[in-house]
Order: C-alpha cells, then sequence, then structure tokens
C-alpha cells in the first residue's frame, strides 16, 4: 500500500472520528437542552403549585387558631358551668335546709293547733295553704333578688 493510500485512510478515520465525535457532541447538546426545558417547566410547575400549597397552608393556620379560640371558649364555658353547678347546689342546699326549718315549724304548729287534733284534714289544708304562700314570698323574694343581681340565678 502506498504511503497516498495509508494517509488517505488515516485521514478518513480522522474525519470518520470526527463527525462521529461532532453528532455525540450535538446529540448530548441537544438532550442536555431538552433537559433544561423539562427542568424549567418543572420548576414553573412547583412555582404555581408552591402558591397553592402557601394558601393551603395559611387556611390551616387561620383554622388551628379558631379551633385554639374555641377551646379556649369551651373551657372558660365549662368552668362557667361548673362555678354555676356549685351556686346551683349551694342554693339547693340552703333551700333543702330552709324546708326542713319550715316543715319543723309546721310540725310544731300543728302539735299546738287544738284544731289540728279535733279536724286532722281541715287543719293540713290550712298547714298547706300557709307552706304554699311562704313558697309564694320565697319566690318573689328570689326573682327580686335574681332581678338586683343576674348572678344570683341557679341554672337547672
Amino acid at each position: 500500500m502506498s504511503t497516498n493510500t495509508v494517509i488517505a485512510i488515516v485521514v478518513a478515520v480522522v474525519v470518520i472520528l470526527l463527525v462521529i465525535l461532532g453528532l455525540s457532541f450535538m446529540a448530548r447538546s441537544a438532550r442536555d437542552k431538552k433537559r433544561r426545558a423539562e427542568a424549567d417547566r418543572i420548576r414553573e410547575e412547583a412555582r404555581e403549585e408552591s402558591a397553592r400549597v402557601e394558601k393551603r397552608e395559611a387556611i390551616a393556620a387561620e383554622t388551628e387558631a379558631k379551633a385554639r379560640a374555641a377551646a379556649a371558649e369551651a373551657e372558660a364555658k365549662a368552668a362557667e358551668a361548673a362555678r354555676l353547678r356549685d351556686r346551683a347546689a349551694s342554693h339547693r342546699d340552703e333551700a333543702a335546709s330552709s324546708r326542713e326549718e319550715l316543715d319543723s315549724k309546721f310540725q310544731h304548729a300543728d302539735d299546738l293547733d287544738p284544731r289540728r287534733k279535733d279536724d286532722a284534714d281541715a287543719a293540713y289544708a290550712l298547714a298547706e295553704k300557709e307552706r304554699a304562700k311562704h313558697e309564694d314570698a320565697d319566690r318573689v323574694e328570689h326573682v327580686e333578688r335574681v332581678e338586683r343581681d343576674p348572678q344570683d340565678r341557679v341554672v337547672n
């Protein structure tokens, strides 16, 4: 083989290698460009989604704040209810004690009343009228007290 042929073959091989190298460089460049475009598209979608997520986070934070406020209000209401229950129990105890005293007075009056021995039904009816009259007076007194001090109400 002549040197010209060898040189032509070497040049042809170098040219083919350069063409292959150029084609691979162009292919990689095109692939990189496509990947950059895909990455940019994904970033844009992520920015849009980020705005939606931030809005959801704000709504969640607001809802949590409302929940905390509602819980605090519920605790305050529960404390108020407990206080009112205690006050109602106190009033109930006082009323029971007063009722026992009244019953004792009625019994004492019945023991002293000579009519009670003669006409038990009439004396009992009279005593019941007196008891009803005293209960009405107690109710009127309680209503007047509540009108003066609304905190004195008993919740049933």
